[in-house]
C-alpha cells in the first residue's frame, strides 16, 4: 500500500533537553557535524524542533528567565539533513538545493509562544537604549489566531515560518566568516558609525565552545573540541541562508540555497508563529516549538547558472527566496516614516538603519497614546504582521523607512481623528508586559521633545 503524509525524519519529545533527543540537536555551523538523516528528492518529509532557546524560555508569567537567558546556546536547530537525488547520489558543491514549505505549525500540545526582549547588558535588541530592561508577554493560539493576556485588545493571524533554514558551510567558507566577523567584533568600534546609534552589543558573535552542541559529536571529545573552537554561530544570516528572518516565508513558498557541502546538510530552526519586519525587539517574534515538511529538489550546477557572486570569491553568494501564495488579507494600514536623523538631531547620511529606528520609535509614541505602554507596543511591532519598507535610499541625505501596521488588528479605531485622542476605563490596557529592572550602568536614551 502506498504511504501517505509526510516521513518524520527528525522527532522531538519536548519532555526531552535538546542533547537527549532521539538525534540531538546543534547550534553551530560547521561542514564537520554529522548528517543526523537523510532525504531523496521528491519526498515529502517532516522536520520537528524546538523553540530556539531549547525550553530555557518558559510560559511562566515572569520575564526572569529572559533577563538571566543564556545566549550562548541559540539557536537550537534540528539536523543536518543530508539530501540525495532519486539515484542516491547526494546533492555537491556548487548545486542549489530548492527546499519546498509544504505545511508547517506548532507542535500539537504546545500551541503557545513568546515575544520578548533582553536586557541591554545579555543581548539587547533594536532599541535597547531605549527599553534596556528585559521583558515578556506570552501568546497563546486559536487556531490561525494569536491573542496575548500581556497586550489586550489585540489579535491577528500568524504568517507562520522557519527563522532559520540553510545548509552547511565549507570550510574556507566558515572560515571567510570568522575572519571578517572577528574584523567587526575587535574594531568595528572604531571604524563603524552606525555603533553610535544602534546600541546592541556584541558587534558579532565569534566561535565558542560555552553553550556548543554539535549534534552526534560527545561533548568532550578532541574531535568536539577542535570543532566547537571553529563553528560558526547560527545569529546571524550568511551565504547559506541561516538566520534570516522573513516573515512571509510560510506555506507554498520555496527557499534556493547554496550547496557548499557533500549532501547540502539542511538544517532548520527558530520556529515563529509571527513576526514583523525586522523582529525589532530581537527575541522579537512569537518564538514557539514547531514543525516543518519539506521537500527538496536539487538543481545541478544551479549555484553557477542563478547565483552572482558579490565578492573576492564564488562562495560569497546568497540564497533566492520564494514567497508563497498564503498571508493574512488586510485593507487598512496606519504608515509611520522615519528618516536618516537620530533623537539628538544629528543628520546622518543615507543611513537606513537609523531611518527605520525612527520609524519604529514614531509608531511607539503613537500607539501608546492609546492605552498601552510603549513596552507593550515595542513587543507588538516585533511580531504582529507589520510591513517595514525602505522607501527612499537616494534622495541625499536623508534615507527614508516606513513601518506600515494593519489597523484591523485592534479592538478600537487607531486613526486620528478630530478632537483629541480618546480617553476611558475601556482604553486603560491592564496588565502590562512581565518586566524585569535594569541593574546596569549604561545611559537609557531619551528624547530631547518629550519634555516640551
Amino acid at each position: 500500500m502506498a504511504q501517505y503524509g509526510a516521513k518524520v525524519v527528525v522527532p522531538i519529545d519536548l519532555k526531552k533537553k535538546p542533547w537527549e533527543q532521539k538525534h540531538p540537536l546543534h547550534n553551530r555551523w560547521h561542514p564537520d557535524i554529522p548528517a543526523v538523516a537523510e532525504v531523496k528528492v521528491g519526498e515529502v518529509f517532516r522536520v520537528e524542533m524546538v523553540d530556539f532557546s531549547g525550553g530555557g524560555i518558559t510560559n511562566d508569567y515572569s520575564a526572569e528567565d529572559v533577563k538571566h537567558a543564556d545566549q550562548s546556546i541559540v539557536h537550537y536547530l534540528s539536523g543536518p539533513i543530508q539530501v540525495l537525488d532519486k539515484d542516491g547520489i547526494p546533492a555537491k558543491p556548487g548545486d542549489l538545493l530548492a527546499v519546498e514549505i509544504c505545511n508547517l505549525g506548532p507542535l500539537p500540545g504546545d500551541e503557545w509562544g513568546y515575544t520578548a526582549t533582553f536586557d541591554r547588558e545579555n543581548g539587547g535588541g533594536f532599541l535597547t537604549d531605549h527599553f534596556p530592561w528585559a521583558t515578556k508577554a506570552i501568546w497563546y493560539f486559536e487556531g490561525i489566531y494569536a491573542y496575548s493576556p500581556h497586550i489586550p485588545g489585540v489579535r491577528f493571524p500568524g504568517l507562520t515560518h522557519p527563522g532559520i533554514i540553510g545548509t552547511a558551510p565549507s570550510m574556507e567558507l566558515l572560515n571567510i566568516w570568522n575572519e571578517r566577523e572577528r574584523e567587526v567584533e575587535e574594531n568595528g568600534h572604531k571604524s563603524l558609525k552606525l555603533c553610535e546609534v544602534l546600541h546592541s552589543r556584541p558587534l558579532a558573535n565569534l566561535p565558542s565552545t560555552k553553550g556548543c552542541h554539535l549534534g552526534k559529536i560527545k561533548k568532550g571529545t578532541a574531535e568536539w573540541e577542535k570543532i566547537a573552537k571553529e563553528a560558526a554561530r547560527t545569529i546571524p544570516g550568511r551565504e547559506n541562508g541561516g538566520n534570516c528572518d522573513i516573515k512571509n516565508l510560510s506555506r507554498g513558498s520555496k527557499i534556493y540555497l547554496p550547496v557548499f557541502v557533500e549532501g547540502a546538510n539542511l538544517s532548520t530552526g527558530d520556529m515563529h508563529f509571527s513576526q514583523g519586519d525586522g523582529e525589532v525587539s530581537f527575541c522579537g517574534a512569537i518564538e514557539m516549538s514547531g514543525f516543518l515538511e519539506l521537500k527538496c529538489e536539487i538543481i545541478r550546477g544551479g549555484m553557477k547558472e542563478y547565483l552572482t557572486p558579490m565578492g573576492p570569491t564564488l562562495l560569497h553568494v546568497n540564497p533566492i527566496f520564494e514567497i508563497g501564495p498564503v498571508e493574512p488579507r488586510f485593507s487598512e494600514w496606519l504608515v509611520f516614516e522615519g528618516i536618516s536623523v537620530d533623537e539628538s538631531g544629528r543628520q546622518h547620511f543615507l543611513d537606513a538603519s537609523v531611518a527605520y529606528k525612527r520609524a519604529v520609535l514614531n509608531a511607539i509614541d503613537y500607539l501608546s497614546k492609546f492605552g498601552y505602554s510603549k513596552e507593550q507596543i515595542y513587543l507588538l511591532l516585533s511580531c504582529c504582521p507589520c510591513e517595514g519598507r525602505i522607501s527612499g535610499i537616494v534622495d541625499s541625505p536623508n534615507a527614508v523607512a516606513t513601518l506600515a501596521i494593519p489597523t484591523a488588528i485592534f479592538d478600537q479605531d487607531i486613526r486620528p481623528k478630530t478632537g483629541r485622542v480618546p480617553v476611558g476605563p475601556r482604553l486603560v490596557r491592564k496588565p502590562d508586559v512581565l518586566r524585569c529592572t535594569y541593574d546596569g550602568n549604561l545611559p537609557t536614551t531619551k528624547n530631547p521633545a518629550a519634555s516640551m
